[in-house]
Protein backbone atom coordinates (compact mmCIF):
# COMPACT_ATOMS: atom_id res chain seq x y z
CA UNK A 1 0.00 0.00 0.00
CA UNK A 2 0.93 3.66 -0.26
CA UNK A 3 2.72 5.78 1.90
CA UNK A 4 0.06 7.83 4.11
CA UNK A 5 0.76 11.81 4.64
CA UNK A 6 -1.65 13.76 6.83
CA UNK A 7 -2.30 17.25 5.77
CA UNK A 8 -3.93 18.82 8.44
CA UNK A 9 -6.68 22.19 7.77
CA UNK A 10 -6.44 24.90 10.86
CA UNK A 11 -9.81 26.61 11.53
CA UNK A 12 -9.13 29.49 9.95
CA UNK A 13 -8.55 28.05 6.56
CA UNK A 14 -11.53 28.49 4.35
CA UNK A 15 -13.14 25.75 2.42
CA UNK A 16 -12.51 25.39 -1.48
CA UNK A 17 -16.25 25.67 -1.52
CA UNK A 18 -15.70 29.04 0.39
CA UNK A 19 -14.12 30.76 -2.15
CA UNK A 20 -15.57 32.48 -5.17
CA UNK A 21 -13.06 33.59 -8.00
CA UNK A 22 -13.70 35.43 -10.76
CA UNK A 23 -15.19 32.79 -12.87
CA UNK A 24 -17.50 31.16 -10.39
CA UNK A 25 -19.09 35.05 -10.21
CA UNK A 26 -19.17 35.34 -13.95
CA UNK A 27 -20.93 32.29 -13.91
CA UNK A 28 -23.70 32.77 -11.67
CA UNK A 29 -24.05 36.58 -13.34
CA UNK A 30 -24.71 34.82 -16.58
CA UNK A 31 -27.43 32.01 -14.84
CA UNK A 32 -28.79 34.95 -13.37
CA UNK A 33 -29.27 36.48 -16.54
CA UNK A 34 -30.99 33.54 -18.48
CA UNK A 35 -33.43 32.99 -15.60
CA UNK A 36 -34.10 37.42 -15.86
CA UNK A 37 -35.11 36.69 -19.81
CA UNK A 38 -37.60 33.88 -18.49
CA UNK A 39 -35.69 31.15 -19.71
CA UNK A 40 -36.58 27.67 -17.23
CA UNK A 41 -33.53 25.65 -16.91
CA UNK A 42 -34.01 22.45 -15.43
CA UNK A 43 -31.65 21.13 -12.21
CA UNK A 44 -29.58 19.12 -14.93
CA UNK A 45 -29.18 22.02 -16.97
CA UNK A 46 -28.50 24.51 -14.24
CA UNK A 47 -25.79 21.38 -12.88
CA UNK A 48 -24.08 21.80 -16.25
CA UNK A 49 -23.94 25.11 -16.80
CA UNK A 50 -22.36 25.88 -13.66
CA UNK A 51 -19.88 23.44 -14.39
CA UNK A 52 -19.10 25.26 -17.73
CA UNK A 53 -18.24 28.21 -15.82
CA UNK A 54 -16.48 26.88 -13.58
CA UNK A 55 -18.92 27.03 -10.56
CA UNK A 56 -19.20 24.60 -8.14
CA UNK A 57 -22.22 22.86 -9.01
CA UNK A 58 -24.71 22.25 -6.59
CA UNK A 59 -26.76 19.50 -5.54
CA UNK A 60 -30.47 19.37 -4.72
CA UNK A 61 -30.49 17.41 -1.85
CA UNK A 62 -32.71 16.33 1.28
CA UNK A 63 -31.67 14.50 4.43
CA UNK A 64 -31.81 11.24 4.71
CA UNK A 65 -31.83 8.30 6.88
CA UNK A 66 -28.59 6.55 9.05
CA UNK A 67 -26.56 9.40 9.05
CA UNK A 68 -24.13 9.50 11.75
CA UNK A 69 -24.20 12.55 13.93
CA UNK A 70 -20.31 12.25 14.18
CA UNK A 71 -18.43 15.51 13.17
CA UNK A 72 -17.80 15.34 9.27
CA UNK A 73 -14.47 15.45 7.90
CA UNK A 74 -13.41 18.70 6.54
CA UNK A 75 -13.54 18.91 2.54
CA UNK A 76 -10.22 19.87 2.15
CA UNK A 77 -9.04 16.13 3.47
CA UNK A 78 -11.82 14.39 2.05
CA UNK A 79 -10.89 15.75 -1.67
CA UNK A 80 -7.19 15.49 -1.04
CA UNK A 81 -6.49 11.94 0.33
CA UNK A 82 -7.55 9.49 -1.34
CA UNK A 83 -6.75 6.09 -3.12
CA UNK A 84 -7.61 6.06 -6.58
CA UNK A 85 -4.97 4.09 -8.05
CA UNK A 86 -6.08 4.69 -11.83
CA UNK A 87 -4.04 8.37 -11.30
CA UNK A 88 -2.07 7.19 -8.67
CA UNK A 89 -0.94 5.22 -6.02
CA UNK A 90 0.25 8.23 -3.83
CA UNK A 91 -2.29 9.83 -1.54
CA UNK A 92 -2.49 12.90 -3.32
CA UNK A 93 -2.08 11.47 -6.69
CA UNK A 94 -5.69 11.60 -7.70
CA UNK A 95 -6.41 15.13 -6.47
CA UNK A 96 -3.18 16.51 -9.05
CA UNK A 97 -4.04 14.27 -11.85
CA UNK A 98 -7.53 13.64 -11.66
CA UNK A 99 -8.45 16.63 -13.99
CA UNK A 100 -8.20 15.41 -17.20
CA UNK A 101 -11.02 13.02 -16.33
CA UNK A 102 -13.83 13.90 -18.94
CA UNK A 103 -17.13 13.34 -16.89
CA UNK A 104 -19.54 14.31 -19.54
CA UNK A 105 -20.94 13.30 -21.62
CA UNK A 106 -20.81 9.74 -19.30
CA UNK A 107 -22.87 6.40 -19.23
CA UNK A 108 -23.39 3.60 -17.25
CA UNK A 109 -24.47 0.39 -19.26
CA UNK A 110 -26.63 -1.87 -16.70
CA UNK A 111 -26.65 -5.22 -18.32
CA UNK A 112 -26.39 -9.31 -17.20
CA UNK A 113 -29.33 -10.91 -15.68
CA UNK A 114 -31.78 -8.26 -15.91
CA UNK A 115 -35.58 -8.16 -17.95
CA UNK A 116 -34.92 -4.46 -18.88
CA UNK A 117 -30.84 -3.93 -19.39
CA UNK A 118 -30.59 -0.37 -20.06
CA UNK A 119 -27.37 2.32 -20.56
CA UNK A 120 -28.53 5.32 -18.30
CA UNK A 121 -26.72 9.05 -19.53
CA UNK A 122 -25.56 10.55 -16.01
CA UNK A 123 -28.23 12.94 -16.39
CA UNK A 124 -30.51 10.24 -16.39
CA UNK A 125 -29.32 9.10 -13.31
CA UNK A 126 -29.45 12.32 -11.22
CA UNK A 127 -33.05 12.52 -11.82
CA UNK A 128 -33.36 8.64 -11.24
CA UNK A 129 -34.72 9.13 -7.49
CA UNK A 130 -34.51 12.06 -4.98
CA UNK A 131 -31.05 12.97 -3.47
CA UNK A 132 -30.12 12.35 -0.11
CA UNK A 133 -27.58 13.18 1.85
CA UNK A 134 -26.60 10.46 4.07
CA UNK A 135 -23.05 11.03 6.53
CA UNK A 136 -21.26 8.06 6.68
CA UNK A 137 -18.38 6.38 8.48
CA UNK A 138 -15.47 5.42 5.75
CA UNK A 139 -12.77 3.02 6.87
CA UNK A 140 -10.43 2.13 4.85
CA UNK A 141 -8.62 -0.97 4.58
CA UNK A 142 -5.41 0.56 5.91
CA UNK A 143 -5.99 1.84 9.00
CA UNK A 144 -7.83 4.76 8.53
CA UNK A 145 -11.03 6.53 8.72
CA UNK A 146 -13.12 9.87 7.27
CA UNK A 147 -17.09 11.06 7.97
CA UNK A 148 -18.21 11.63 4.82
CA UNK A 149 -21.59 13.85 3.92
CA UNK A 150 -22.42 12.01 0.73
CA UNK A 151 -24.72 12.37 -1.72
CA UNK A 152 -26.90 10.08 -3.74
CA UNK A 153 -29.61 7.45 -3.36
CA UNK A 154 -29.87 3.78 -2.40
CA UNK A 155 -28.83 1.46 -5.34
CA UNK A 156 -31.96 -0.60 -4.51
CA UNK A 157 -33.63 2.37 -6.80
CA UNK A 158 -31.81 1.26 -9.81
CA UNK A 159 -31.73 -2.15 -9.08
CA UNK A 160 -36.11 -2.38 -8.85
CA UNK A 161 -35.80 -0.46 -12.46
CA UNK A 162 -34.07 -3.28 -14.72
CA UNK A 163 -35.74 -6.39 -12.67
CA UNK A 164 -33.27 -8.53 -11.80
CA UNK A 165 -34.23 -11.96 -12.94
CA UNK A 166 -33.86 -15.10 -10.52
CA UNK A 167 -30.51 -16.18 -11.71
CA UNK A 168 -28.93 -12.70 -10.46
CA UNK A 169 -26.90 -13.65 -7.05
CA UNK A 170 -24.18 -10.47 -7.65
CA UNK A 171 -23.89 -7.48 -8.47
CA UNK A 172 -20.92 -6.55 -10.09
CA UNK A 173 -19.43 -3.10 -10.82
CA UNK A 174 -16.93 -2.15 -13.37
CA UNK A 175 -14.93 1.63 -13.39
CA UNK A 176 -13.43 3.23 -16.38
CA UNK A 177 -10.03 2.05 -18.02
CA UNK A 178 -8.81 4.81 -20.39
CA UNK A 179 -4.87 5.01 -20.03
CA UNK A 180 -5.92 8.49 -22.02
CA UNK A 181 -7.33 10.46 -19.05
CA UNK A 182 -5.72 8.09 -16.58
CA UNK A 183 -2.20 7.72 -16.02
CA UNK A 184 -1.81 5.35 -13.56
CA UNK A 185 -3.31 2.35 -15.81
CA UNK A 186 0.54 2.93 -16.33
CA UNK A 187 1.14 0.71 -13.59
CA UNK A 188 0.63 -2.94 -12.69
CA UNK A 189 -0.24 -2.62 -9.44
CA UNK A 190 -3.35 -4.13 -10.21
CA UNK A 191 -5.28 -5.39 -13.78
CA UNK A 192 -7.19 -3.13 -14.94
CA UNK A 193 -9.84 -2.22 -15.22
CA UNK A 194 -10.93 -2.44 -11.60
CA UNK A 195 -13.65 -4.36 -10.77
CA UNK A 196 -15.77 -4.48 -7.57
CA UNK A 197 -19.06 -7.21 -6.50
CA UNK A 198 -21.58 -7.03 -3.92
CA UNK A 199 -23.83 -10.09 -3.36
CA UNK A 200 -27.53 -8.99 -4.35
CA UNK A 201 -28.57 -8.55 -1.02
CA UNK A 202 -26.41 -6.27 -0.26
CA UNK A 203 -26.62 -4.53 -3.20
CA UNK A 204 -30.27 -3.78 -2.44
CA UNK A 205 -29.35 -2.99 1.28
CA UNK A 206 -30.80 0.27 2.32
CA UNK A 207 -27.30 1.44 3.24
CA UNK A 208 -25.61 1.00 -0.20
CA UNK A 209 -25.64 4.50 -2.12
CA UNK A 210 -25.79 5.22 -5.55
CA UNK A 211 -23.36 8.21 -5.08
CA UNK A 212 -23.48 11.44 -7.06
CA UNK A 213 -21.72 13.91 -5.03
CA UNK A 214 -20.12 14.83 -1.16
CA UNK A 215 -20.82 17.89 0.64
CA UNK A 216 -23.98 19.04 -1.40
CA UNK A 217 -21.93 19.22 -4.63
CA UNK A 218 -21.52 16.79 -7.36
CA UNK A 219 -18.73 14.33 -7.17
CA UNK A 220 -15.24 15.72 -7.33
CA UNK A 221 -12.82 13.52 -9.91
CA UNK A 222 -10.70 12.68 -7.28
CA UNK A 223 -13.76 10.59 -5.26
CA UNK A 224 -14.96 9.04 -8.19
CA UNK A 225 -16.89 11.17 -10.66
CA UNK A 226 -19.39 11.03 -12.17
CA UNK A 227 -20.79 8.06 -10.29
CA UNK A 228 -19.56 5.66 -7.74
CA UNK A 229 -21.13 3.38 -4.92
CA UNK A 230 -20.81 3.72 -1.07
CA UNK A 231 -21.31 0.94 1.05
CA UNK A 232 -20.52 2.31 4.36
CA UNK A 233 -20.15 -1.31 6.53
CA UNK A 234 -17.38 -2.62 4.06
CA UNK A 235 -13.65 -1.18 3.49
CA UNK A 236 -13.73 1.54 1.56
CA UNK A 237 -12.25 -0.21 -1.83
CA UNK A 238 -15.21 -2.14 -2.18
CA UNK A 239 -16.68 1.11 -3.07
CA UNK A 240 -16.18 1.11 -6.77
CA UNK A 241 -15.85 4.48 -8.72
CA UNK A 242 -16.56 6.14 -11.80
CA UNK A 243 -18.76 3.71 -13.21
CA UNK A 244 -19.48 2.87 -16.30
CA UNK A 245 -20.86 -0.89 -16.10
CA UNK A 246 -23.09 -2.81 -13.71
CA UNK A 247 -23.80 -6.25 -14.54
CA UNK A 248 -26.13 -8.41 -13.10
CA UNK A 249 -24.28 -12.17 -12.55
CA UNK A 250 -25.18 -15.62 -11.36
CA UNK A 251 -21.51 -16.58 -10.05
CA UNK A 252 -19.59 -14.46 -7.61
CA UNK A 253 -17.30 -12.25 -9.55
CA UNK A 254 -13.50 -12.10 -9.61
CA UNK A 255 -12.91 -8.40 -7.83
CA UNK A 256 -9.72 -6.31 -8.66
CA UNK A 257 -7.82 -6.65 -4.89
CA UNK A 258 -9.17 -10.31 -4.24
CA UNK A 259 -7.34 -11.23 -7.53
CA UNK A 260 -4.29 -9.41 -6.41
CA UNK A 261 -4.14 -10.79 -3.12
CA UNK A 262 -6.73 -13.40 -1.79
CA UNK A 263 -5.23 -13.97 1.50
CA UNK A 264 -5.43 -10.10 2.27
CA UNK A 265 -8.69 -8.90 0.25
CA UNK A 266 -11.81 -10.84 0.66
CA UNK A 267 -14.69 -11.08 -1.58
CA UNK A 268 -16.86 -9.63 1.36
CA UNK A 269 -14.28 -7.30 3.09
CA UNK A 270 -16.69 -5.91 6.01
CA UNK A 271 -15.13 -3.84 8.34
CA UNK A 272 -14.19 -6.47 11.37
CA UNK A 273 -11.63 -5.43 13.97
CA UNK A 274 -11.23 -8.61 15.26
CA UNK A 275 -9.81 -10.04 11.94
CA UNK A 276 -6.34 -8.34 11.38
CA UNK A 277 -4.74 -7.73 7.62
CA UNK A 278 -1.92 -10.20 7.85
CA UNK A 279 0.54 -6.75 7.80
CA UNK A 280 -1.49 -5.05 10.62
CA UNK A 281 -3.94 -5.53 12.79
CA UNK A 282 -7.31 -3.90 12.13
CA UNK A 283 -8.72 -3.46 15.80
CA UNK A 284 -7.76 0.25 15.80
CA UNK A 285 -8.00 3.22 13.26
CA UNK A 286 -6.79 6.98 12.73
CA UNK A 287 -9.15 9.73 11.85
CA UNK A 288 -7.84 11.89 8.97
CA UNK A 289 -7.83 15.16 10.20
CA UNK A 290 -7.65 14.77 13.83
CA UNK A 291 -4.58 16.56 15.99
CA UNK A 292 -2.03 15.34 13.27
CA UNK A 293 0.29 12.59 12.46
CA UNK A 294 1.09 11.26 15.96
CA UNK A 295 -2.87 10.96 16.93
CA UNK A 296 -4.28 8.55 19.24
CA UNK A 297 -5.91 5.81 17.37
CA UNK A 298 -9.78 5.07 18.37
CA UNK A 299 -11.42 1.74 18.23
CA UNK A 300 -12.32 0.01 15.10
CA UNK A 301 -16.33 -0.78 14.84
CA UNK A 302 -17.55 -3.92 13.89
CA UNK A 303 -19.18 -3.46 10.45
CA UNK A 304 -17.73 0.26 10.93
CA UNK A 305 -20.65 0.54 13.54
CA UNK A 306 -23.44 -0.13 11.29
CA UNK A 307 -24.08 -3.91 12.71
CA UNK A 308 -27.22 -3.07 14.12
CA UNK A 309 -28.40 -2.83 10.23
CA UNK A 310 -26.20 -5.13 8.40
CA UNK A 311 -24.98 -7.71 10.79
CA UNK A 312 -27.89 -9.98 9.27
CA UNK A 313 -26.58 -10.28 6.22
CA UNK A 314 -24.45 -12.66 7.42
CA UNK A 315 -25.82 -14.51 10.48
CA UNK A 316 -24.49 -18.08 10.20
CA UNK A 317 -21.19 -16.93 8.37
CA UNK A 318 -18.00 -18.18 9.85
CA UNK A 319 -16.76 -13.88 9.10
CA UNK A 320 -12.72 -15.09 9.63
CA UNK A 321 -13.57 -17.44 6.61
CA UNK A 322 -15.85 -15.08 4.80
CA UNK A 323 -13.67 -12.04 5.66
Amino acid sequence: MSRMLLRNRRDSDPLPSEITPRAVYAGRRRLLGLAAAGLALSPQARLWAAQREGAAARLETRPGPHSTLEKPTSYRDVTGYNNFYEFGTDKEDPARRAGALKTRPWTVSVEGEVRRPKVFGIEELLALAPIEERVYRMRCVEGWSMVIPWAGFPLAELVRRVEPTGNAKYVEFVTLADRAQMPGLRSDVLDWPYVEGLRMDEAVHPLTLLTLGLYGELLPKQNGAPVRIVVPWKYGFKSGKSIVRIRFVEKQPLTSWNRAGPQEYGFYSNVNPEVSHPRWSQATERRIGEDGFLQRKRPTLMFNGYADQVAPLYAGMDLRRFF
